[in-house]
């Protein structure tokens, strides 16, 4: 009788080459083994590229975040939709109501260039301006129509590098019921011209309004008491006649005499 042995190595032998059983490699060895072999270049031909990878880990990490969105919103989907839409009402209502993000101003905001026009140059190139369609043009132009007539009634000192808001606050002294329609004046020139803020009809049609109101008004005028000469010689009180004081006595002596001592009581 075969043993057990016996029949195992009898049933190899049986086998044909092809069918014998693989030689046995320990774990770790084969591991080192499959690593340097797939680290080819030969297997990595179709592999995406680092930005493509990139942006695979970018939409994973998004997908992962509206899941724990999704499960924490009650209403599931339907909830996290909701909320967007409301969101993206609520900035497009901010972007309405405040325009644009206001850039900042690179070197001096001043209000007018180099040439020197008049303010009538300047309403008519505002008037041509709005002609066209062309708003924000328009508004420029008829602030610098506003400060350059303030300038030549003389209500305003010529300054070069004036701004539109110093303009409005030194003009508030000498027109203080139009104080706040200059300063938004002012505003809406920086905003138009520095903010990116587009202007229509309506922010022209006040400006232009405001330039017009202003030709008509009279200014206030500061001084009084103040201003009184102060080359006038002084008028001295009025208090009566000289006081008169008696004559002094004179000398009966003859002549060549010592004269006649006075009397030393002067009490009359």
């Amino acid at each position: 009788m075969m043993s057990t042995g016996g029949l195992i190595t009898h049933a190899a032998a049986l086998l044909p080459a092809a069918e014998k059983p693989p030689v046995t490699t320990p774990r770790v060895p084969a591991r080192e083994a499959a690593e340097r072999e797939l680290s080819k270049p030969l297997y990595h031909q179709d592999d995406p590229g680092l930005l493509q990878r990139a942006l695979d880990r970018f939409w994973e990490w998004v997908g992962h975040l509206f899941d724990r969105a999704q499960g924490a919103t009650p209403g599931g989907t339907l909830g996290l939709v909701a909320i967007a839409v409301l969101a993206a009402l609520a900035v497009a209502a901010l972007w309405w109501r405040l325009g644009a993000p206001r850039r900042t101003a690179t070197g001096t905001a001043t209000l007018f260039d180099d040439a020197l026009r008049s303010s009538a140059d300047h309403r008519a190139a505002a008037d041509a301006h709005a002609a066209a369609g062309r708003w924000t043009e328009a508004v420029q132009e008829r602030m610098r129509a506003v400060v350059r007539s303030l300038e030549e009634r003389t209500l305003l000192d010529p300054r070069p590098g004036r701004t539109a808001d110093e303009a409005a606050a030194e003009a508030a002294a000498a027109l203080p019921d139009h104080a706040e329609a200059l300063r938004t004046a002012a505003r809406t020139f920086d905003d138009v011209t520095y903010g990116g803020r587009p202007a229509d009809s309506g922010t022209y049609d006040r400006l232009r309004t405001l330039d017009l109101t202003l030709t008509r008004t009279k200014p206030l005028l500061t001084g009084g008491a103040d201003c009184a000469p102060r080359d006038r010689p002084r008028r001295r009180p009025d208090t009566g006649p000289a006081p008169r004081h008696p004559a002094r006595p004179r000398s009966t002596g003859p002549v060549g005499e010592a004269p006649l001592s006075q009397p030393t009581d002067m009490s009359w």
